[in-house]
């Protein structure tokens, strides 16, 4: 495919003319960087012309900088405005995959680039499909495949009008609206997953760029799912988001269609597990995956208060991309909450010394009585939306299924001065409970807080002797080279 019309030369530099802008940052993923002089080198000479073409020009307009950004310090997939705002950009264009996440403050021209497809063997597929089941089918894909779909649509037509059979394929289509995004000023007013249609009957529903309409009265349940593109994390983040649809996946660099999701599905029950590794926490470690995304400091606050309310102790943790090295850093925490888009939100905490979860797993996990129905959200931003949940009394001691016993984990801070009267009680009491090791055992967490975990540890650093303040004094080092020091030759 032409190199300019694979990252949109033309398009971007009408967007960046268009607008104005006089300083452009250009983000490209690591596997793309080696273009990226290449499409700075193009992207000024269409500018140029397109200055040249302007009758209205007053021939002292100012040169477009373009800066080229690499090695985000979060996700590439989203825009990284923290580092366009080092160099005072006045928007973000952005290379390649995308989890097309709302942005705060810069806006953003998202190119996806466009990946090769049999369309004739897609549509055989799909025919095949759809003919084969009584559902209607709703296509999902790969934006990186989104340039392709007109051509999939009119011959999936072709097709079915020279079908011999009665039954014609219900097959629909999801839409990318526009590939320009300008920041979000009311986090409130953000599209979630569903939102009524304005002015129309019906639900519009979107995930990752892609947006489609439901006929009122109609579900996703109610639809069979084809899904266009790689195994990636957009497609884990559809498989997890209508995980109790019939998915199917079209490889289009096998040309073949995957029906086997065996693995994704047991991602479900892995999550369930780590929600319930929640529960016995403790100390719980908010981890800012995003300073870009639209929301992340109100998801943050909520999940502070979250956390805080269900008697918890939580610290916050600005690290970048987490990773074992980093997170081991604080064996004081029980469980991390991870805050980040939907398509970097899952961790394979395997390799972690503790569980990493995402914000609607601790909403689960911290809320008191609340049960999970199966289903799932991937986009924080529709758990802001979401009405606050009534908090349950938390002085009852609770079951936990992974200790296999009644655990207590509530704290009551109102009550410190009464608990020091009857400190003594609680110890004996505690000793008492350690000797029993029987399913009815009350249990309780070796650590409430940071500073609590370090006074119980055994090494805390090195301290300064409090007896003797004074300072050493200083001694006098070796002279001269590695090969025969002064004091070495004296020797001699």
């Amino acid at each position: 495919m032409d190199f300019e019309s694979n990252y949109d030369i033309a398009a971007s530099a009408q967007f960046i003319h268009t607008h104005n802008f006089t300083r452009v940052a250009l983000q490209f993923p690591d596997h793309l960087l080696k273009d990226s002089t290449r499409v700075v080198t193009a992207l000024r000479k269409r500018l140029q012309s397109l200055k040249k073409c302007d009758a209205t020009g007053s021939g002292h307009e100012t040169d477009v900088g373009l800066f080229v950004m690499a090695d985000t310090a979060y996700g590439s997939c989203c825009v990284d405005e923290v580092g366009a705002s080092h160099i005072n950009a006045d928007c973000v264009i952005h290379y390649g995959h995308t989890c097309f996440s709302p942005t705060t403050t810069l806006p953003a021209f998202f190119v996806f680039g466009k990946a090769s497809i049999c369309v004739a063997d897609c549509v055989e597929s799909m025919s095949k499909y759809a003919l084969a089941n009584s559902k209607p089918i709703m296509v999902l894909f790969g934006l990186e495949y989104a340039h392709s779909m007109q051509q999939i649509k009119e011959a999936l037509l072709e097709s079915s009008m020279s079908c011999r059979f009665d039954a014609k394929p219900e097959v629909h289509f999801a839409n990318v609206p526009s590939s320009v995004m300008f920041p979000s000023k009311d986090i409130k007013k953000i599209n979630g997953l569903q939102e009524q249609a304005s002015g129309a009957s019906g639900t519009t529903c979107s995930i990752g760029g892609l947006t489609w309409k439901l006929p009122e009265g109609q579900s996703m349940d109610d639809y069979l799912l084809f899904w266009i593109g790689l195994d990636d994390s957009a497609f884990a983040n559809v498989v997890l988001t209508f995980n109790a649809c019939e998915i199917v996946r079209y490889d289009a660099n096998e040309k073949q269609m995957v029906t086997d999701l065996f693995q994704q599905r047991r991602i479900l029950k892995r999550r369930y597990y780590l929600v319930e590794r929640a529960k016995d926490a403790n100390i719980v470690g908010i981890l800012v995956g995003t300073l870009g995304v639209a929301g992340y400091l109100h998801i943050i606050n909520q999940m502070m208060e979250l956390i805080t309310g269900a008697g918890k102790k939580a610290y916050t943790l600005v690290m970048g991309r987490p990773n074992p090295a980093k997170l081991a850093n604080f064996p004081e925490c029980d469980v991390f909450l991870y805050v980040s888009c939907a398509q970097t939100a899952l961790l394979d905490s395997k390799e972690y010394l503790a569980p990493v979860i995402t914000p609607f797993e601790a909403m689960i996990a911290f809320n008191r009585g609340s049960q999970w129905t199966g289903a799932y959200v991937m986009e924080f931003r529709d758990l802001i939306n979401l009405p606050e949940m009534e908090v349950i009394d938390q002085e009852e001691a609770r079951f936990s299924f992974l200790k296999g016993g009644y655990v207590e984990d509530f704290e009551n801070q109102e009550n410190v001065e009464e608990e020091r009267e009857v400190l003594s009680l609680v110890n004996a009491t505690e000793k008492a409970l350690q000797l029993r090791n029987n399913s009815n055992a009350l249990m309780k967490g070796n650590a409430r807080s940071g500073a609590e975990f370090l006074a119980n540890r055994s090494y805390q650093g090195l301290n300064m002797p409090s007896e003797n303040n004074s300072p050493e004094p200083y001694l006098i080092g070796r002279r001269g080279r590695a090969s025969g020091y002064e004091d070495e030759k004296n020797k001699q």
